[in-house]
């Protein structure tokens, strides 16, 4: 099968804790080597965001990561994108003129809007992964919320009119239902995680020692939507204990990152700068180890899409302690793997990691159950096997399953 993947801002090749590079960018990353790795010709389309970068960059399982001329070849916000949509679309359809792809499969609302204007004129069904929602951003950011207005507009219509939604969690069927998009066009195919990079062996890779007890480690891109002052405030409660912040630029820049900024400065505040170490980004080789050092991971966003970061602890044999919301509620077995507690409330973050840390048995009991449910449902073979279900059918024009992962 010729499979096109559409990522305008999330390239596989992108190094992973900036800003707008972080789950999506693995997601395509992984779903494409899979695929490759079965034998598809895979070609993923990606904005050219760096005037030398090659046209064509071969991926080592076989795909290759195509750099597509649409807007200044440098690098622009995610949020500013959209103006360039319309040119990014106009290239897909001249390059698939010449080479037709039996599918496209689009991640994220903007590569959506581009697919449709590259694959409409030679009546290539779309496939549509949104991997976060505009209704979603706007109701828990507010005014702070940077996306186009058109964008919740967009979604609404590229939910009715492709082919197929693949949602990454039940959560986003019933947000897809409000906005008028039928579960019946929905099939649930969630994330992954890679279960030979991510296991509960022998620590290899740095992490750094440690200076109290017990460790809390919480990682992932540094923006305020993770969640990570609550974190913080939570610790103040929680004693014998230390807070591991990985994610953000490297290490000798952490300090001046504006979020860094003002989490030290709730450490400050909360009387646990001591306690609190923010390391900046952390190579993935080591990040593995840097999880099994800790007693605890910690995930407590506001809202979260799906979150890979769970995944990534569970694999490893580490309990989670997260927030009630999105994909935690899939991908997190609460009283089983770990605990789901409400969002913005360090008082429930602090009283169930002291309930977690003061009990070693609990711990592994849920570590060992997380590896499982993660080798069971989670590996990136099922989540291939669950898209590939969904391209064979709609190519056949066959009625879908909800659920097929």
């Amino acid at each position: 099968m010729r499979i096109a993947m559409v990522s305008e801002h999330a390239s596989p090749l992108a190094a992973l804790g900036g800003v707008d590079a972080g789950g999506q960018n693995v997601y395509v990353a992984r779903l494409t080597e899979e695929l490759a790795r079965r034998g598809h010709d895979v070609t993923v389309y990606t904005r050219r965001d760096t005037a030398d970068l090659p046209d064509r960059v071969p991926l080592p399982g076989g795909a290759v990561v195509e750099h597509v001329p649409a807007g200044p070849p440098g690098t622009v916000p995610k949020d500013g994108l959209f103006p360039h949509m319309p040119a990014f679309g106009a290239h897909l359809a001249r390059t698939w003129r010449r080479e037709r792809p039996d599918v496209v499969h689009a991640h994220f609302w903007m590569s959506g809007m581009a697919s449709q204007l590259g694959a409409r004129p030679h009546g290539i069904p779309v496939i549509q992964t949104f991997h976060a929602l505009g209704t979603v951003k706007r109701r828990h950011q507010g005014i702070r919320d940077t996306s186009p207005h058109e964008r919740i507009g967009i979604e609404r219509q590229l939910g009715r009119s492709c082919a197929r939604v693949l949602a990454t969690c039940t959560d986003e069927v019933l947000e897809l239902s409000d906005m008028g998009v039928p579960p019946r066009q929905v099939s649930v195919v969630p994330c992954g995680v890679d279960v030979r990079h991510f296991h509960p062996g022998a620590h290899h890779g740095r992490a750094p020692g440690r200076t109290l007890p017990h460790r809390l480690l919480a990682c992932g891109r540094l923006v305020p939507r993770k969640g990570y002052d609550q974190a913080v405030r939570a610790l103040a409660d929680i004693p014998g204990t230390e807070l591991l912040i990985a994610g953000g630029p490297p290490a000798d820049r952490v300090d001046d990152d504006p979020e860094a900024r003002r989490l030290h400065r709730l450490a400050e505040r909360a009387g646990v700068a001591d306690r609190v170490r923010l390391l900046g980004a952390v190579d993935p080789a080591d990040m593995p180890g840097l999880i099994r050092s800790a007693d605890l991971v910690l995930c407590t966003p506001s809202y979260e899409p799906f979150g890979i970061v769970p995944l990534e602890a569970m694999a490893c044999g580490v309990p989670v302690l997260a927030t009630d919301v999105g994909g935690h509620r899939d991908s997190v077995a609460d009283g089983t793997t770990g605990r789901l507690v409400p969002p913005q409330d360090p008082a429930a973050i602090a009283a169930a990691a002291r309930e977690l840390l003061a009990d070693d048995r609990m711990r592994r009991r849920y570590g060992a159950a997380g590896r499982e449910r993660v080798l069971t449902h989670y590996t990136w073979r099922r989540v291939a096997d669950g898209a590939e279900q969904v391209y064979r059918l709609v190519l056949a024009g066959h009625e879908l399953p909800e659920e097929v992962a």
